[in-house]
């Protein structure tokens, strides 16, 4: 499991004093306002100042970051939090980077293939799983082809609804 989640990604300096725009990374953009630090990839830890919001991105402040020069070495970093600090899931909610890498099997336990990422749709997510047999397969995950999700036990056991797997 991993214990660091990405937040967002800084993408440039936003005026002169040091402030950051972010591509959000994260499905709740308004859980910024209550972060009080991030770590990058590097592992430096940037306390946030200040948050506000221009269109969808959030604009943060970190102390000690004054100038646009400052802001700038910072482009193109990702922002983590640590698992401590992630959003709270609901029942039947999981972490995409917990998923990533399942064995995926079917009803009787027949292994399949492996979960290699997560397709995210408006009307609902789609698992890519890498076959046994080299091929790709994209399986819609609604409660009728996911039957299981067992993080700690490394599995998700799936039905294939009839047609979605074309054996030719």
């Amino acid at each position: 499991m991993e214990d660091f989640f990405q937040v967002g990604i800084i993408t440039s300096a936003h005026g002169l004093g040091g402030e950051v725009k972010v591509y959000p990374t994260t499905d709740d953009v308004r859980r910024f306002k209550r972060l009080k630090k991030v770590l990058t990839e590097t592992g430096t830890a940037l306390e946030i100042e200040n948050v506000k919001f221009v269109k969808q991105f959030p604009v943060l402040k970190f102390k000690g970051i004054d100038s646009v020069e400052e802001a700038q070495k910072y482009r193109k970093c990702s922002l983590m939090v640590p698992r401590s600090e992630a959003v709270r899931l609901g029942r039947d909610e999981y972490f995409i980077a917990d998923l990533v890498g399942l064995s995926v099997q079917d009803e009787d336990g027949t292994p399949l293939g492996t979960l290699k990422s997560v397709l995210e749709t408006g009307a609902n997510d789609v698992y890519v799983i890498g076959l046994n047999d080299g091929r790709e397969f994209l399986l819609p995950a609604i409660k009728q082809c996911v039957l299981e999700v067992n993080v700690e036990g490394g599995f998700i056991r799936i039905h294939i609804l009839e047609g979605l797997l074309d054996e030719s």
